[in-house]
C-alpha cells in the first residue's frame, strides 16, 4: 500500500510517476511522464487530483519543464522559466495550491540569481522534494489536530476526496481517520458518491478499504436521510481553496453538505492547509469557479445518460459560505468563530 496508495505523486530526478486517479478503482496505473505538456494534460484531465497534489505534481512538472532552460545566464533562464511557469498555471483555475507551488519555485530561482544555472536547476527540484514532504508533515499534523475533534467509535460523512492519494501522505480530511486507525480506534465512514466524477466512490472508497477502514458508500442524495436517522456525528471535508473571510471552495455539492449538516446540529468541518488559505481572495464570491465539460454529465465513463444537445451547467466547485463552518482545521490549529480575524494570525511567526 505504501508505493500505491500512500505516494501518488514521485519523482526519480529524470521522470514524475502520477498515480492516474482517472482509472482507479478498477485499473492501478502509475504515468510515467518526461515533459511539462504531459503534467498540463494530468492536471488539467484529473489524473493527479486533490489540491495539495497538483502543487507538488505542478513543482516537480516546472523542474522537468525546465530541464532544456539556456544556461548561458540567469536571465535567458529565468525569461524561459517564467514561460514554464506561466503555463502549468494554465491547467486549472480554481485550487490555490497550484498558483502557491509555482511561487515557490519562483521564489527559490529568483533566490538562487547568481549561483550557476545548472545549479539552480538541481535546487528548484530540491524545493519540489521540500513542498512534498513539508505537505506530508502537514497533513501528519492537520490529523493531529482534526483528531482532538473525534471520539472514538464515532461515524464521519465526507464528500470528494482529501485522502492520501490526493495529497503526499494521510491526506487532510482523511488524516484524522488514518491516524486513529494506526492508535485503534474505531471511526467509521459514510463516503458520498460525489456526482458527476465519482470520487467519493471511485477514490475515497478504495483507499479506505485499502487501508482497512470501515467505509459505507452513499449517493449525494442520501447524506440528508443518514444524517436525520443520526448516523453520523460529524462532517469532515478538504478543500481547494480557503477565503479570507472563511468562505470555502470545494467539490461541487459540499455546500449542499454544509447545509444538511446545519439543518442537522452536527459539525461541519474543513480540513485546510496553509496553502489552501488564499487572503488575497476577499470572499468566496471572489474565487474562480472551473466549469468542465457537459460530457461529464451527460456521457461520463463512456456511457450516455441524457438526451444529445441538452443544455447542461457544470462546475466543478461550489463555495461554504463560512457561517456553516464550525471550524477550519490547520497544520497550526483549529480555528473557530471569526475567521477574517483568526486567519491572518495564522501567518504570523
Amino acid at each position: 500500500m505504501e508505493d500505491i496508495f500512500l505516494q501518488s505523486v514521485k519523482f526519480d530526478g529524470e521522470k514524475l510517476y502520477v498515480l492516474d486517479q482517472t482509472k482507479l478503482p478498477q485499473v492501478t496505473e502509475f504515468l510515467e511522464i518526461t515533459d511539462i505538456e504531459d503534467v498540463w494534460d494530468a492536471i488539467k484531465q484529473l489524473k493527479v487530483r486533490g489540491a495539495p497534489a497538483i502543487g507538488i505534481a505542478a513543482a516537480y512538472g516546472l523542474a522537468l519543464g525546465i530541464k532544456d532552460a539556456p544556461e548561458s545566464d540567469f536571465e535567458a533562464f529565468y525569461e524561459y522559466f517564467k514561460e514554464k511557469a506561466d503555463y502549468l498555471a494554465t491547467s486549472r483555475p480554481t485550487a490555490v495550491n497550484l498558483f502557491w507551488a509555482l511561487k515557490r519555485m519562483d521564489a527559490r530561482a529568483k533566490a538562487e540569481n547568481g549561483k550557476p544555472v545548472s545549479s539552480i536547476k538541481k535546487l528548484l527540484i530540491e524545493e519540489a522534494h521540500t513542498i512534498r514532504q513539508e505537505d506530508e508533515n502537514v497533513c501528519s499534523s492537520i490529523g493531529e489536530n482534526a483528531l482532538s475533534l473525534f471520539q472514538d467509535g464515532m461515524t464521519v460523512l465526507t464528500h470528494c476526496n482529501a485522502g492520501g492519494i490526493a495529497t503526499a501522505k494521510y491526506g487532510t480530511a482523511l488524516a484524522p481517520i488514518y491516524l486513529a486507525k494506526e492508535r485503534g480506534m474505531d471511526i467509521k465512514v459514510f463516503a458520498d458518491e460525489t456526482r458527476p466524477l465519482l470520487q467519493g466512490a471511485r477514490l475515497t472508497a478504495w483507499e479506505l478499504m485499502q487501508a482497512g477502514i470501515d467505509v459505507t458508500l452513499i449517493t449525494d442524495s442520501m447524506a440528508a436521510m443518514v444524517m436525520q436517522q443520526g448516523k453520523v456525528q460529524a462532517v469532515i471535508v478538504g478543500c481547494d481553496r480557503v477565503a479570507a473571510n472563511g468562505d470555502v471552495a470545494n467539490k461541487i455539492g459540499t455546500y449542499g453538505v454544509a447545509l444538511l449538516a446545519k439543518a442537522h446540529n452536527i459539525p461541519f468541518y474543513v480540513a485546510a492547509p496553509l496553502s489552501t488559505i488564499d487572503l488575497e481572495t476577499r470572499t468566496g464570491e471572489d474565487i474562480p469557479i472551473e466549469e468542465r465539460a457537459a460530457e461529464e454529465i451527460t456521457a461520463g465513463f463512456g456511457k450516455s445518460t441524457a438526451p444529445e444537445g441538452v443544455k447542461v451547467f457544470n462546475p466543478a466547485f461550489d463555495v461554504t459560505p463560512h457561517h456553516l463552518i464550525t471550524a477550519i482545521i490547520t497544520e497550526k490549529g483549529v480555528m473557530r468563530g471569526n475567521y477574517s480575524e483568526e486567519l491572518p494570525h495564522l501567518f504570523e511567526n
